[in-house]
């Protein structure tokens, strides 16, 4: 099978949020089953040709946008490959006016950014001679990509008989924009569709309606937007597609994330010498200036700093946390009121909590492998990546009962050994706090508390079950057996 893989991000090139771990993992499994994947994401301006050895491809592009066109070109690199694992091209489409700039996302044109990229990551398949059977299409930003196969494309003999699929990654963000807008996606002639919501076009929406299989990153969360209280609007959509609707976990890049091998941590360990991972603990304690205090229970969190991710319930229940002699680190950045607040609560509370307010790969490491326990209370988690890594990094979860977080973490039972993690329903203090006195009743017993963190270590979260849950979502909804 021939897969053309879209994403707006894709590690280790640029990244945002999972979305980029995902598009940079899952083409390197679908292609060590033997398929021919290629991926392809806009050349920013933070991606030095020079650093990854890139190519120019295709010379030059004519891409439409508006009642004009903007000429660009067409780059190859490849995803880093494990040792003896496959090739996977990478085209990087370049533009100097919509993607060499400061920020990947947040501009006013970041409609025209995308429709851009869309219309030259089908247009380049001419030049380089190369038709996929599948284009998978992945969030907003690539959402037209089925809309325009499915309308202006589909007069061409060379886009006849590709199918696609779309991935949600997070519904929350849906690219919408004022119907006068489709003039300049070159979709004017379509006006407001099926799809599009409240009289605006809905960039997400459209790739929902016009993909021939939609998919979503958990099962969980598959089954929660289909309801008004997760569904951002678009449960009514949802619930059309439901029948071409899948919900497939994300995975991990094992050949990454590996406590074993891992440069970034002070000790490497795997399941047969967990005792080595104390020393990571000294190292963050020491790194972070917190007291090296080794059964001082040490709380992590890698995120951004966005209600969604649980901050609201953190600045309320934060004095009643540390209370219980605990030690915060948080990593992340995001909303201004929650880096604010976390850098109040650093300087009130400098021997108990540290504040990184940025991004930081390596720290980010170092605090999965140093860690007891890693937090995510979130509102709404379509997957989760942070839980997985923290599990692999023998790392406790404490999180909301959600979206992936219910797929992948289920609530220790101390008597039958059963469960992996600590769990809390309904969205409030007072439940995320009884959670963290149940697992703070395991972590004060050694010989327990050891046994569950073996008991997460030893779980499978790699991206090969789920590379094979894709084919058979492409083989059964795309008829390409």
């Amino acid at each position: 099978m021939k897969i053309l893989f879209l994403a707006a991000e894709v590690a280790p090139f640029v990244k945002v949020g999972g979305l980029a771990d995902v598009a940079g993992s899952l083409p390197l499994a679908l292609a060590a089953l033997g398929h021919d994947v290629r991926v392809a994401m806009p050349l920013y301006a933070s991606i030095s040709p020079e650093r990854y050895n890139l190519k120019t491809v295709v010379p030059y592009l004519d891409i439409p946008i508006g009642r004009d066109a903007t000429g660009g070109a067409v780059l190859e690199g490849a995803l880093p490959a494990h040792s003896g694992g496959p090739h996977v091209p990478v085209y990087f489409i370049q533009n100097q006016h919509y993607f060499e700039r400061p920020k990947i996302y947040g501009y006013d044109d970041d409609g025209d950014r995308y429709a851009v990229f869309c219309q030259a990551a089908l247009l380049m398949l001419y030049s380089l001679n190369w038709k996929p059977d599948v284009v998978h299409a992945n969030d907003w930003h690539t959402g037209l990509a089925p809309n325009y196969l499915k309308t202006i494309y589909r007069y061409l003999p060379f886009f006849k008989d590709i199918r696609t699929v779309f991935t949600i990654h997070n519904l929350a963000y849906q690219g919408i924009f004022d119907q006068k807008w489709l003039r300049q996606a070159g979709l004017d002639q379509d006006g407001i569709v099926f799809g599009d919501r409240d009289g605006l076009v809905n960039v997400l929406g459209r790739g929902v309606a016009y993909a021939d299989a939609v998919s979503t990153v958990s099962p969980t969360y598959a089954t929660e937007i289909l309801t008004p209280e997760y569904g951002e609007k678009m449960d009514w959509l949802l619930n059309y597609r439901w029948g071409h609707l899948w919900g497939i976990l994300n995975g991990i890049d094992y050949g990454v994330f590996d406590p074993a091998t891992d440069p970034q941590i002070t000790a490497n360990f795997d399941l047969a010498s967990t005792e080595k991972r104390s020393a990571n603990k000294t190292a963050l304690q020491q790194c972070l200036n917190l007291p090296h205090e080794g059964r001082v229970p040490l709380v992590g969190m890698v995120s951004r700093l966005v209600d969604q991710k649980g901050f609201d319930l953190i600045a309320a229940a934060a004095a009643r946390l540390l209370a219980k002699k605990v030690q915060l680190v948080v990593l992340g950045s995001g909303t201004p009121y929650y880096e604010e607040f976390l850098s109040r609560l650093a300087y009130q509370f400098p021997e108990q909590v540290s504040a990184a307010l940025t991004f930081d790969p390596a720290l980010a490491q170092q605090i999965y492998a140093g860690s007891d326990f890693f937090l995510m209370p979130s509102r709404f988690e379509p997957c989760g990546l942070g839980q997985l890594i923290a599990m692999r990094y023998g790392s406790v979860p404490v999180v909301r009962y959600t979206g992936g977080l219910v797929d992948t973490v289920q609530e220790y039972n101390p008597a039958s050994g059963s469960g992996n993690g600590f769990v809390f329903g309904p969205y409030e203090v007072e439940h995320m706090l009884a959670a963290f006195d149940r697992a703070l009743a395991v972590y004060h017993q050694p010989q327990a508390w050891q046994e569950l963190v073996k008991i997460n270590m030893q779980r499978d979260y790699s991206w090969d079950a789920s590379a094979k849950q894709y084919l058979d979502f492409y083989y059964t909804e795309l008829g390409l057996l």
